[in-house]
């Protein structure tokens, strides 16, 4: 019995590392203005904005919805602790993350010095939907 046991807990052990590892954190990079036009079609106002993913823009069905953005760490040496002040933001999604785009959720230039040091350029962050 204590051999089944001990085959289960290795099973379970690994499953749980294997999930770790594959995992990625969401991230998130800056875009500077001009801001507008906005593929969701309508006219931009403020700067507390983003540009989302494919898998955040969903076909535009999230256009005009808000996001908490939450800085977590920086994604290489050059900024070690990038994040500042609460370390949160909420922004209005208001366009598509052009092709080639190196993050989960792009903010805007102003949204992002809110959260993070810009110098870091690229932060691992958490993405709530409100």
């Amino acid at each position: 019995m204590a051999h089944y046991n001990f085959i289960f807990l290795a099973t379970l052990l690994l499953a749980l590392i294997t999930n770790f590892m594959s995992s990625s954190a969401d991230t998130a990079t800056f875009y500077t203005p001009p801001y507008n036009p906005a593929a969701c079609g309508f006219e931009v106002k403020g700067v507390m904005i983003a540009a989302g993913s494919q898998e955040i823009f969903d076909d535009g069905r999230a256009c005009g919805h808000l996001f908490k953005v939450k800085c977590l760490a920086g994604t290489n040496n050059g900024v070690p602790h990038p994040c500042r002040g609460s370390g949160t933001v909420v922004v209005k999604l208001v366009d598509l993350c052009p092709s080639g785009c190196q993050g989960t959720i792009d903010l805007s230039q102003e949204a992002f010095a809110k959260i993070a040091d810009p110098d870091a350029g690229k932060i691992e962050v958490s993405i709530e939907r409100l």
